[in-house]
Parts: C-alpha cells; sequence; structure tokens
C-alpha cells in the first residue's frame, strides 16, 4: 500500500534521552524505544469507508509526536500502520450507498493519506493493508490452529466452518485493559464481537477467517475462500514487520478492549513473547457532548476544514492543545486561539532578534518526553514568542531555531 509524501521537517541537532510515555497495561509511566538504534511502533489505522475526522487526526497526531520525539533523541523509526481495506462497515456502507466497495476504499484513502499529508504528519515506514497481508494472516492463524488455538464454528445457514480464536488458550487475556469480564463482556458487544453466536467455546472468543458469504468479496486460501478477522489482521501485520515484541501499540482508548486485547493474546498464544513493551492511547474527541465517531455521524472533517480555507497547521495547533490522554470536546473557539497563536509565533519568528532559544528548546524536550506533553511544550513558546515581541532582545538566531525546533518536534511550519 502506497503511503504518503514526507514532509519537510525541521533541522535540529538530536539530542540523545529517554522518552516516557504512559503505559495503559501497566498503568503507569514508562521509558519507551531503546537507548540507541531503532524504536518499534505500530498504530492502529482506519477502515476506509468514510473521511478523516477529527477523532481520527488526533490519534494520528499523537503517534506523530512520539515519532518525532523518539527522532530527536536520536533514534531511528520503525512505524507501521495498517489500514483495514476490507471489512463490514467497508461493505455496509458500499451497499447502501451503491458504491463498489473496492472504489469506495481506494477514494477514502487517497482522502486519508491527503489529510495526513496537509497535518504534516511523518508517514509509516510501512503501510500495509489487509487485503495484501492475507498470506501473513493465513500463515499466523494455521500456526494457532496447529496449537489448538483455532477452531472451527458452523455457519448458521450451513457452508464451511468459520475459524474463531480460544480466548483461553492465553492465561494472560484481559491484561492490557484490565477490565472486569463484565465490563469486557459489555464492550465486546458494542465493538463488533460475537459473544452470543452459536458454536463459540467461549463468549470472548473471537472470529479470525470468516469464509464466504453470498455476495461478499473472498480470498482463496488454504483455510477456505474468505477473508480475515480484524484482530488476527494486526496482530500479523505487526509480527511480520516489527518482530515478537516492538515498543508502543497504539491507537484510540477505544480500541483498547477487545481490539488490542485480541491482538497481544493472539501473539502471545503464537509466541509466548508480549506484543508490545507499551500500549498507549489517544484520548476521544467529542462535539456536542458526544465521542466523535462515524457511526454517530457528529463529525468534522479535516477535509472540510481545509476546504473552508483553514491553515492545516491551525488544525494541527488546535489539536496539540490538549494533552493527547485526555477526552475533550471540539468547539470552533478552539480553532480559532489555535489561528491567534499560529500568527503570534509566526509575528515573533520574522522578527531580526529575539530571546534566546536554548531555553525554550529545552522546555519543549523536557515536556515532550514527559508523556508527549503538547501542551507545556506549546506554553514555552507562547512565553518565548511573547518575550521576544514584548521587549529588544539582541539574539538573531532565536527566531529561526525555535522555528526550526517548532517544525521538527510539533510539526507546525511557521513559513
Amino acid at each position: 500500500m502506497q503511503s504518503w509524501s514526507v514532509p519537510p521537517v525541521g533541522k535540529l541537532e538530536p539530542e540523545p534521552g529517554p522518552v516516557h510515555v504512559y503505559d495503559a497495561a501497566s498503568g503507569g509511566i514508562r521509558r519507551a524505544g531503546p537507548d540507541t538504534g531503532t524504536a518499534r511502533l505500530y498504530v492502529c489505522g482506519i477502515t476506509p469507508y468514510d473521511a478523516t475526522h477529527l477523532g481520527h487526526a488526533n490519534t494520528y497526531l499523537t503517534f506523530d509526536l512520539l515519532n518525532r520525539t523518539w527522532r530527536d533523541a536520536g533514534l531511528e523509526v520503525n512505524y507501521v500502520q495498517n489500514i483495514t481495506d476490507v471489512d463490514d462497515p467497508l461493505l455496509e456502507r458500499a451497499t447502501a450507498t451503491g458504491v463498489d466497495w473496492q472504489q469506495l476504499a481506494a477514494d477514502q484513502i487517497e482522502l486519508f493519506r491527503t489529510d495526513m499529508a496537509a497535518l504534516r504528519v511523518l508517514p509509516p515506514t510501512v503501510y500495509a493493508g489487509a487485503v495484501e497481508s492475507i498470506p501473513l494472516v493465513t500463515d499466523l492463524i494455521a500456526e494457532l490452529q496447529q496449537g489448538g488455538s483455532v477452531y472451527p464454528v458452523p455457519q448458521p445457514d450451513g457452508g464451511p466452518d468459520d475459524l474463531y480464536f480460544r480466548c483461553t488458550a492465553d492465561p494472560k487475556f484481559g491484561s492490557v485493559s484490565g477490565l472486569s469480564a463484565e465490563e469486557m463482556l459489555t464492550l465486546f458487544a458494542e465493538r463488533g464481537g460475537d459473544p452470543d453466536r452459536p458454536g463459540k467455546v467461549d463468549p470472548f472468543d473471537c472470529l479470525v477467517w470468516l469464509q464466504q458469504r453470498p455476495g461478499e468479496p473472498a480470498w482463496e486460501t488454504p483455510l477456505g475462500t474468505g477473508r480475515p478477522g480484524w484482530h488476527i489482521e494486526c496482530t500479523a501485520i505487526a509480527r511480520e514487520y516489527l518482530g515478537e515484541t516492538f515498543d508502543v501499540q497504539g491507537g484510540g482508548s477505544d480500541l483498547t478492549f477487545p481490539h488490542h486485547e485480541m491482538c497481544a493474546s493472539q501473539a502471545r498464544t503464537a509466541t509466548g513473547a508480549e506484543l508490545a513493551q507499551s500500549y498507549v492511547y489517544g484520548g476521544m474527541v467529542g462535539l456536542d457532548g458526544e465521542k466523535m465517531s462515524k457511526s454517530k455521524g457528529n463529525l468534522v472533517l479535516v477535509s472540510q476544514l481545509r476546504a473552508d480555507g483553514v491553515d492545516p497547521n491551525a488544525i494541527r495547533l488546535a489539536l496539540l492543545g490538549q494533552h493527547y490522554r485526555e477526552d475533550w470536546s471540539w468547539t470552533p473557539e478552539l480553532l480559532t486561539a489555535a489561528e491567534e497563536r499560529l500568527a503570534r509565533w509566526r509575528e515573533a519568528v520574522r522578527l531580526e532578534s529575539g530571546l534566546n532559544a536554548d531555553p525554550t528548546l529545552t522546555a519543549m524536550r523536557a515536556a515532550l518526553r514527559n508523556d508527549l506533553d503538547a501542551p507545556a511544550a506549546l506554553a514555552a513558546v507562547d512565553a518565548w514568542a511573547g518575550a521576544s515581541l514584548a521587549m529588544d532582545s539582541d539574539d538573531p538566531d532565536g527566531p529561526p531555531v525555535v522555528a526550526q525546533a517548532v517544525d521538527a518536534l510539533l510539526g507546525v511550519s511557521l513559513a
């Protein structure tokens, strides 16, 4: 799958040092990434049946911050993102709109790429679609099947058996989310699970291979003619490109259960190793007091804001103004404040001289390496800009260094 173009990145001399993030599985702040070498990141991508909304953008900006912070610490980054280019929501939307499902997916993937490029999000190293990854998925399912943790479940109307993962094969099932069985059962039913399907051994067992249904796309494989389940797709892609255990698995907080729980259990069952060292989540973005989601239709679209003439750098600043782990609601006032902040910063970096930038750069790095505290980093730039605009300062290197730091660390262009 083709990714999007790499944006220009401000030039800063890297400064080695640890990066810490909040790991949801352990419930605490911990170091993420190695001392030297390559940090490995997997972020769950979109199901391309609708346009990129600000909840999506918030998630991908969160991990763009991590990517940039790791790079500023002198690390290389192997960043893998999937795209679920065949799944029930996509097929349902295609049927409802009378559009070919492949065309719908292609159109929305291209719109997503365009939005990410406009927001100056660094592209993944590997951008892998579910369809192109079917051989990886079937190999992993066969491996689990051989070990006894995948079993057949009859189709309701006959036909070849579907295949399910046996969650009790993993003694640590539930360790990522830390939820009670009652909480997990409620969420499993709400988030695409099928706890009441006849023939399952356990309500939490999840689909890994769906045999072909009438009128639906399918691929011929040793497992039968069908398509992969959602969770196994990410497990297989992550393992292929990042190895048995990588540094961070990320996404929106609604992926904690069942998606990341199932991914982790499948991986542990296959290899005996943890899939990721840390599980990091962006908060939910709301509108009018409700979570912004495609199913509810209460969306603010990145593409619509761009079409209305909003500078993507202002959109980015509006999102970075909230700590990544917080749940918050979008308002027009947040965008207005971000536009004013962007104008003030641009005015300050156009000065012939300003305050010395070293304390500001130090503060930005400290904030971002402490659980990606973007609001604190923004406050440091605010303080520099305000002081530089309010007084005669004699450091000609201050404005260009701050401009490069804002570009490199926050992804905001002040040009």
